[in-house]
């Protein structure tokens, strides 16, 4: 029986996570914008917090990361006010803390350069206030919404919300929440599990015109009542991801596998795995993906600090350059960050 609690998150553990050898930094020099991370207070005594410096001290680790996306996560909304507006107190919160980054005063790398929030979009037309609300608070980089739409039957698998319901994406109200989203140039970061990509590509497909971009792979589930099916998962997973890469308005996130495809039992290890090994577990999704999408249509995302509970910063992304090793120096560059400076209208 797995001693890990997949699909929730738990505050890395710092002494397990140095018990790994350290490893050279492949391609160094290589350019990269992490294209999804967090900033958060969490509760707990003490409480779990990633902050700047938290970001950047994982960043010093050896690879040139040049910029970030940051992703949202329920942190900092506003304590009071009408309710569909208490989101915009995260792109608050993370606009000052990209402004810190900005001045240079902590380093070349552009802490969240590019913003992606959350509103409810099944409000509908309602929303777009919102969304405008959203665009002031961010200083110029809000891009986007995430609204996750994460669900499964299977209570061990812990759905996007207590009360996420199944066919999110399909509303109507949802949909109408988008078109207001994509008349405003925003993008949608959607979010879903394997089984609900059949979801995601009809919500693409009916709104050819909205820059969707699909986190994590795509959700691959692997424990809870797909743990012990491997092939099916990849087989299923694999069918959905092909019909998605023929809506040219998608593109692909590549990492933020750890929680959910549970490849391993990070908690049961004595030590957290080298790059080879992730590299190794993931190999199929990746490669996978890159075939399908294309490296101009994939960017790599930490997931951090979501992933660090079960691998380090540059052992992460030493993984996901290995992944890459068969593309051209062009792919590589798109991938890490070429890709993102696109989709995410970057400038770092």
């Amino acid at each position: 029986m797995s001693k890990t609690q997949f699909g929730r998150i738990f505050r890395p553990r710092d002494a397990w996570l140095a018990k790994a050898p350290p490893e050279p930094i492949i391609d160094p020099d290589l350019p990269i914008i992490d294209t999804h991370h967090h900033l958060w207070q969490r509760p707990g005594d003490p409480p779990f917090r990633y902050f700047l410096e938290d970001f950047l001290a994982d960043c010093a680790t050896g690879h040139n990361i040049v910029g970030s996306v940051f992703l949202q996560c329920h942190a900092m909304h506003r304590a009071t006010g009408p309710e569909p507006m208490r989101p915009v107190g995260e792109t608050e919160f993370v606009a000052g803390i990209a402004a810190m980054s900005a001045s240079g005063a902590y380093g070349p790398t552009k802490v969240a350069a590019g913003i992606v929030g959350y509103a409810d979009l099944t409000a509908g037309d309602w929303v777009e206030p919102v969304l405008e609300a959203h665009i002031r608070a961010g200083g110029g980089r809000f891009r986007g919404v995430r609204h996750a739409a994460g669900h499964d039957p299977d209570p061990i698998i812990g759905n996007s919300a207590d009360d996420m319901q199944p066919g999110l994406y399909l509303r109507p109200d949802f949909r109408a929440g988008l078109r207001r989203l994509s008349a405003l140039g925003l993008s949608l970061d959607a979010w879903g599990f394997h089984p609900q990509l059949p979801d995601i590509v009809d919500l693409a497909r009916a709104f050819p015109g909205t820059n969707i971009v699909m986190g994590h792979c795509g959700g691959p589930l692997g424990y809870g009542r797909h743990a012990g099916q491997p092939q099916q998962v990849f087989a299923d997973w694999k069918k959905s991801v092909t019909d998605l890469a023929k809506c040219p308005n998608v593109t692909m996130k590549l990492g933020g596998m750890m929680m959910r495809l549970a490849a391993y039992d990070y908690l049961a290890l004595d030590a957290p795995p080298s790059s080879e090994q992730l590299a190794a577990h993931w190999r199929p999704y990746v490669e996978t993906c890159i075939e399908l999408f294309g490296a101009d249509r994939c960017m790599a995302e930490s997931n951090f600090p979501v992933e660090k509970m079960g691998i380090g910063f540059a052992a992460l992304f030493n993984a996901l350059k290995r992944l890459a090793a068969g593309c051209s120096a062009d792919e590589k560059s798109a991938i890490f960050a070429g890709t993102a400076r696109r989709v995410y209208r970057l400038e770092c």
